[in-house]
């Protein structure tokens, strides 16, 4: 990610309001879930001090996962911050059934809010990186359901993510690029760190959980083998695998310094097209990838063209370095092993 140059760098509101300087409800939007992440920053850094780790008292969500107590946590928060800032009609939540339309006595604007609270919860107890993933979609006129969330990756309004790690960061896009803020612990403010972010068109470095190997599609398989045979092999050199089990995690590594990752279809679940969720996690992280100048696909087509049929959808993906992408992409097209 390229540094700021300026030695005094735009806090958020700052930024937003060179972004959209006549100043609009996103920005409102926007400022309502960084001030969210705050709080969930805050929880995350406390732990056991806190009382927010280990499980929700044995409860599930949607896709039958156990719930963790930060889960459960975070998406409060950001439900009571969307409805708060008075510019979101509804929000949907990877932890919730259905969507949620806020009452009409309630300030309402023109903006959907679809988030995944706590990405990466296996790591929540092992005091590894996790964060918050969100989008947002504009709203119809008429009384919300859920199909009104349905709509193609290109229609985000705007889309990004907070990261709790060593430094707690937020990756932002709103109408082109993708811009970094760190928030600085002594005040509270959101600093711009990096901005024009780009993702390299070539790598050698790629993420995917290789326990699943069995499982995976014979062009997954032919592709991984490539890179894994190294300079020896038909690629001619050689690649290094990173795996965070945090999807948040493994992108912001791809922003910062390259490389492509890949959570495929497997025959465990044949008839499941994979294993994330389009609405809450594909879609709004490939917004990021594209305007970074990586690509995201399905392993087939784009994502951000997908027409989403249901809330809850699940979807192969394969992101960034653009050639590393499409390299797969094309032996979907056409399974024989791909060489160089």
């Amino acid at each position: 990610m390229s540094a700021t140059p300026d030695a005094h760098p735009l806090d958020l509101s700052a930024y937003l309001a060179q972004q959209r300087p006549k100043g609009d409800g996103l920005i409102v939007v926007i400022q309502a879930v960084a001030d969210a992440c705050k709080q969930i920053s805050a929880l995350v850094a406390r732990g056991a001090l806190a009382n927010v780790l280990g499980a929700a008292g044995g409860a599930q969500n949607v896709q039958g996962e156990d719930q963790k107590k930060l889960d459960v946590i975070s998406n409060d928060i950001l439900i009571a911050a969307a409805e708060a800032c008075g510019q979101v009609a509804a929000i949907a939540s990877e932890e919730e059934d259905d969507v949620l339309a806020f009452p009409d006595r309630a300030p309402r604007g023109p903006h959907l809010l679809l988030f995944d609270p706590l990405d990466g919860s296996s790591n929540i107890d092992v005091n590894v990186s996790i964060g918050t993933i969100f989008s947002v979609l504009p709203a119809p006129d008429h009384p919300i359901a859920a199909g009104d969330f349905l709509q193609p990756g290109r229609r985000q309004l705007a889309a990004g993510y907070a990261l709790y790690g060593p430094q707690t960061t937020l990756v932002l896009t709103l109408d082109e690029g993708v811009a970094v803020f760190t928030l600085d612990p002594t005040t509270g403010a959101w600093l711009q760190t990096a901005d024009a972010v780009t993702i390299p068109r070539s790598t050698q470095e790629f993420a995917i959980n290789m326990s699943n190997r069995r499982h995976w599609a014979e062009p997954v398989r032919a592709y991984i083998d490539e890179c894994v045979a190294g300079r020896d092999g038909p690629r001619g050199k050689d690649f290094n695998m990173r795996w965070i089990a945090s999807m948040v995690a493994d992108v912001h590594r791809i922003l910062g310094r390259g490389g492509v990752f890949l959570y495929p279809w497997d025959k465990r679940e044949p008839n499941r097209a994979g294993k994330l969720r389009l609405l809450y996690e594909a879609n709004p992280l490939g917004l990021l990838v594209e305007r970074a100048g990586g690509r995201i696909t399905n392993a087939h087509e784009p994502i951000l063209d997908l027409q989403p049929t249901a809330l809850h959808q699940r979807v192969s993906v394969v992101l960034g370095a653009a050639e590393e992408v499409e390299r797969v992409t094309a032996a979907h097209r056409a399974p024989a092993p791909i060489h160089a």
